[in-house]
């Protein structure tokens, strides 16, 4: 495994993107926010909500928008521009390293079992 979810925030990002392109309107819906959101894409800022949420304290944006720079340079996140905001997309090489990951931490709690 590379060492590109070796950053916790990394993989959370990743994993927030794949969870939107799995997402239905309905979820859309239920997050102001997410209503402008094509599917599979967020925001940047609905990204660093959604993660500051999740861990339940704020992030640094030079800090997070430095992280999906990273992202987008190891090719694994693209990047769009609509209007004046940065739109954010797992490509197919960050689903299939993300889903790389999931195997991986799959195999290492069952086999806790």
């Amino acid at each position: 495994m590379t060492k590109w979810l070796q950053s916790g925030r990394r993989r959370d990002i990743c994993v927030l993107l794949a969870a939107a392109s799995g997402s239905d309107t309905a979820d859309r819906e239920a997050d102001a926010e997410s209503q402008t959101a094509h599917r599979g894409e967020l925001r940047g800022q609905q990204l660093k909500s959604q993660l500051e949420s999740h861990y339940d304290d704020r992030i640094e944006p030079k800090s997070f928008y430095g992280t999906l720079s990273a992202l987008v340079d190891t090719g694994f996140v693209e990047k769009r521009t609509e209007g004046l905001h940065d739109v954010y997309a797992l490509t197919e090489a960050g689903e299939q390293r993300l889903y790389d990951q999931y195997e991986w931490m799959g195999a290492c709690l069952d086999a806790d079992r």
